[in-house]
């Protein structure tokens, strides 16, 4: 593609990609570009736009800045020629059969939308979670599963959610699991939202080239000492009902216990989290392959979410709630973002050996990714790590690292702020202007920066978003007939579907239930 001459300082604004709803993925096939808006909030809580950056270009000398905007156009031209190439074509390249070998240095565009694409699945359950104690669902879903992605500006995702997850923990996790000040009142004593398990529509398994089945586990915003609340010892998968023939193969015992943990008195957590997940992608998995579609499993998550992620997909492979008809195996990938290390190298090898692909997008700067297994871990020399792997501290992170740099992007500050770096809109954000090492950091779809400061304070204040912005309008409160206010009521929860039980026969669990 012939690269157009630039003209003088008028021009470059077309240099970034035209700015996309929230929550509409960024189009695949589109060339045309404009200017950057990025949304602010006025006095009256309507959005205004607001040119916020031009390319850095313009900041250079001007001896450099005509070569600097030939090489941004460069960049963008030969994205271009990649767009032709559709995901129906490409899904499973995308999904990582081929370890995404080429696709991340230079950064595939068409890899980094549906990473971008993952991320907001997973950011979909912080936005959808009542974290607040005064309120007697705290803990729980907002919305109705039947109305979770319009009632989050999603209806365009082109997927429907199928079942909540829940989960109740033995253990104390305080900065994880949250309760309400109305004890009595509360919609449950022990249980906590965790996560959904969504399929695409028709229209989309068209787009997509495949029905996919995405599992999103919900992980922790800003505050990060959930990782001293969990972090204990490995115990073998086995111990937890995995069918694992290795009993070498083990896993952080604070994951295992979110995962498999259950209440029996509790209607929400009657089952495990993980009998939940099992149950629903097996279900959907025999439904859509007896019908001859192709299928696939997504998993994603934060920070936490991450780690259940990891664990859940290695489980589902494992245990063979992916086996489809004809027993073949439907293509299981986790897209994590900001998770910790779960297993020992035993694990990664059975992960990995199972033929479960997983790509981490971290933030150098983030602590989360190093731990646990500070001191031993994956990057020591092999042999040196055989000699550890008994140890009770020796962890292994699995699959493909994508390492990102906040202090590459021109729109976020430099603060001390650990939870800066860890935010999951940062690195959807970094993901938007990442091109590759050493290359320039240019937004690619346009995706608006102002949703970093969504639940953090990120942004230079120069683009006037303010931290923390994201809240419900009067906090929940709507005013009565009789011109009180008062919480508003909500629609009757879902809890699990008749045919569990079937499933967990099926999948050969029903003993423990």
């Amino acid at each position: 593609m012939a690269i157009p001459c630039p003209k003088l300082p008028q021009s470059i604004p077309a240099l970034i990609p035209h700015d996309r709803h929230r929550h509409s993925p960024p189009s695949l096939f589109s060339s045309s570009y404009k200017a950057n808006p990025v949304r602010t909030l006025s006095a009256g809580g309507r959005e205004k736009s607001k040119i916020t950056r031009l390319p850095s270009a313009m900041r250079d000398d001007s001896a450099t800045a005509l070569s600097s905007i030939l090489a941004e156009l460069e960049v963008l031209n030969q994205e271009e020629g990649k767009r032709h190439y559709p995901l129906t074509e490409r899904w499973r390249e995308i999904q990582g059969v081929l370890d995404w070998a080429g696709l991340l240095d230079p950064m595939d565009p068409l890899l980094r939308a549906e990473l971008i694409r993952y991320g907001e699945f997973a950011q979909a359950c912080y936005d959808a979670f009542d974290y607040d104690p005064f309120s007697r669902y705290c803990g729980s879903c907002k919305y109705n599963r039947r109305k979770f992605f319009p009632s989050l500006g999603m209806a365009a995702c082109g997927y429907e959610v199928t079942r909540y997850l829940y989960a109740t923990s033995n253990i104390t996790l305080p900065n994880f699991f949250t309760t309400s000040r109305a004890a009595n009142k509360t919609w449950s004593q022990r249980a906590n939202w965790i996560g959904y398990v969504a399929v695409a529509s028709d229209v989309s398994a068209a787009r997509l080239g495949r029905r996919d089945i995405v599992v999103a586990w919900r992980g922790t915003i800003t505050r990060l000492e959930w990782v001293a609340d969990l972090m204990d010892f490995l115990r073998p998968v086995a111990d937890e009902g995995i069918p694992c023939p290795d009993e070498s193969v083990k896993v952080e015992s604070g994951f295992a216990d979110l995962y498999t943990d259950k209440d029996p008195n509790c209607r929400f957590c009657k089952y495990s989290a993980r009998e939940q997940v099992l149950t629903e992608v097996r279900k959907l998995v025999d439904h859509y392959t007896n019908a001859g579609e192709e299928v696939s499993i997504s998993v994603t998550g934060h920070s936490l979410g991450s780690a259940l992620a990891m664990l859940s997909a290695y489980d589902i492979a494992e245990t063979g709630a992916n086996v489809g008809a004809g027993g073949k195996r439907t293509a299981t990938t986790v897209f994590s973002f900001s998770g910790p290390r779960v297993g020992n190298g035993r694990f990664k090898e059975r992960f990995e050996g199972l033929g479960v692909k997983a790509l981490r997008i971290v933030n150098v700067h983030d602590t989360v990714p190093k731990v646990p297994g500070i001191f031993i871990n994956e990057r020591m020399p092999e042999s040196v790590r055989r000699l550890a792997e008994w140890l009770p501290w020796s962890y292994s992170h699995v699959g493909v690292e994508l390492a990102l740099d906040h202090k590459h992007s021109p729109f976020l500050k430099e603060t001390s702020d650990p939870s800066c770096f860890h935010n999951l809109e940062a690195h959807l954000h970094l993901l938007d202007g990442y091109h590759g090492k050493g290359k320039r950091f240019v937004l690619a779809s346009g995706r608006d920066p102002a949703l970093v400061n969504k639940a953090c304070d990120f942004l230079k204040d120069h683009h006037q978003v303010p931290p923390f912005w994201r809240q419900d309008e009067n906090k929940g409160m709507i005013r009565a007939h009789d011109g009180r206010w008062m919480q508003a009521e909500r629609q009757k929860m879902d809890d699990h579907p008749p045919d569990t039980h079937h499933h967990l026969r099926l999948l050969g669990l029903h003993k423990d239930n």
